[in-house]
């Protein structure tokens, strides 16, 4: 797996078939992860998988799989999506096992600064769904703030 770069506790890899089965593991979990994601209900094969892995790897996406440090462990992935020359969207996942230890934060604090450092951005967006509370109390901690609302997802950002 090919390192991109660290903070404290997480290596950030490339995104790699390798870590397939961890992808595959965290996705269809769908009580802890993939209600999270499009709000699938069913699961992901192990070849849709695959080639969601080889899209992401052909069209260079600012993607990267999330390593912890101290023992080798997959922790989830993090992405800024459609990319421009001064914004993106910030989707984030990560395995139950590793929820409530601070990655998100951590994460979400290192991909930002990644963004608004490396890239030269000047905003980073996302969108939550509303019942995803904990989420949105990360988001907040790391400073993005909510700028509007519907009934299906809550947009937030942080501006550089």
């Amino acid at each position: 797996m090919k390192q991109l770069f660290e903070s404290d506790r997480i290596r950030y890899v490339e995104v790699s078939e390798e870590l397939l089965p961890d992808y595959l593991r965290m996705v269809n979990d769908l009580e802890h992860v993939g209600r999270f994601i499009g709000r699938r209900t069913e699961p992901v094969s192990e070849e849709k998988e695959r080639k969601w892995v080889r899209e992401k790897l052909d069209e260079k996406a600012v993607l990267f799989s999330m390593i912890e440090k101290s023992s080798g462990s997959f922790i989830g992935n993090i992405e800024l999506m459609d990319l421009t020359d001064s914004e993106a969207e910030l989707g984030i996942a990560i395995t139950a096992a590793k929820q409530d230890l601070g990655y998100g934060t951590e994460a979400i604090r290192a991909v930002t600064g990644y963004a608004f450092d490396e890239l030269g951005l000047k905003r980073v967006f996302l969108k939550v769904y509303p019942d995803n509370g904990r989420a949105i109390r990360v988001y907040e901690k790391c400073g993005f703030r909510e700028y509007d609302r519907t009934e299906e997802d809550v947009f937030m950002e942080i501006l550089a």
